[in-house]
């Protein structure tokens, strides 16, 4: 699988989720569990060549600090796209219009910023270190506008 496949592989999501409001973060994360839960075949697709590519290479081939990234895609149905494969504290910042993020299990009982895997959500303007703890997680960033701003 290349990069560019697994682009269009995540492509009905980056739709659905384009047409939710991370404003009601609550609401857009209840929509994502109901409509791509991660026992979805399409969901457990994306995981499998997500997974793939970290053991090619392409999906996170820049890493510092001990945190693995890579850009997905840079405009995918209105969204910027990011993997990061993280064990520790990332880069505080803010998202001015909000953010939407699958994230697997990697090893451990890994948790991201206090959740399980599956789906968080942040609604616009807020600001967080991305933390991962108790394992490891592969993280797909939904950024809608490619808004970010690293503090």
């Amino acid at each position: 699988m290349s990069l560019e496949t697994f682009t269009e592989l995540l492509r009905p999501l980056a739709r659905d989720i384009a047409a939710l409001d991370a404003s009601d973060p609550t609401a857009a994360r209840a929509s994502l569990e109901k409509s791509w839960p991660l026992s979805r075949a399409e969901t457990a697709a994306i995981r499998a060549a997500a997974e793939q590519g970290l053991e090619e290479g392409w999906l996170t081939p820049r890493e510092n600090g001990g945190i693995r990234f890579g850009r997905v895609a840079k405009d995918l149905e209105g969204a910027t796209v990011d993997a990061v494969l993280m064990s520790t504290p990332g880069p505080r910042h803010r998202h001015p219009n909000g953010e939407f993020d699958l994230c697997f299990t990697r090893s451990g009982a890994a948790r991201f910023d206090g959740h399980p895997e599956g789906w968080v959500v942040y609604p616009p303007d807020s600001v967080h270190v991305p933390t991962v703890s108790d394992g490891e997680m592969l993280i797909l960033y939904f950024l809608p506008g490619g808004a970010i701003e690293f503090l």
